[in-house]
């Protein structure tokens, strides 16, 4: 996706770094709506998903989706999500969040946004988020009409 934002710059974005529970499920399942707006996304980005999988349902709860999936060690998982971001390339990445292990994928991206559903949201992943979100569907759909980013982030 290749987007100018009066007053906030140019986006090229390739990738989506997810987190899972929390940000697309509860308590591992996926959240209605999320898969058919992932498969739609899909077809205009490269999909990722980071989690340490804590219902170990993942696997199951995106089964069908194009979608990379990667199970992180429960211990370390800021410093891990920041550094899948960074080896994507920050540049085209846009992150999306809700957890304190989140924060500092979502300040590293060109984009973060921070969603904020039934577990609640992180102070500091949301001061890191350049959009926040009540509902991850929506989040998700900024992608697929960037106009709405357009109308967001312009200044």
């Amino acid at each position: 996706m290749n987007l100018s934002i009066p007053g906030y710059g140019e986006l090229c974005l390739q990738h989506v770094v997810m987190d899972y529970n929390g940000t697309l499920a509860v308590d591992g399942i996926p959240i209605p709506g999320v898969k058919p707006a992932l498969e739609e996304l899909a077809r205009h980005m490269t999909l990722h998903v980071l989690t340490a999988d804590t219902f170990g349902k993942a696997k199951a709860g995106l089964a069908g989706v194009p979608c990379t999936l990667s199970i992180l060690p429960e211990s370390g998982q800021q410093a891990g999500k920041l550094a899948y971001v960074r080896a994507l390339g920050v540049e085209n990445t846009v992150s999306i969040g809700n957890g304190r292990n989140d924060q500092r994928m979502l300040k590293a991206s060109k984009l973060g946004i921070a969603v904020i559903l039934g577990e609640g949201a992180s102070m500091e992943t949301l001061s890191a988020a350049d959009i926040v979100c009540t509902s991850i569907v929506t989040a998700l759909e900024l992608l697929t009409s960037p106009l709405r980013l357009t109308a967001t982030l312009r200044s």
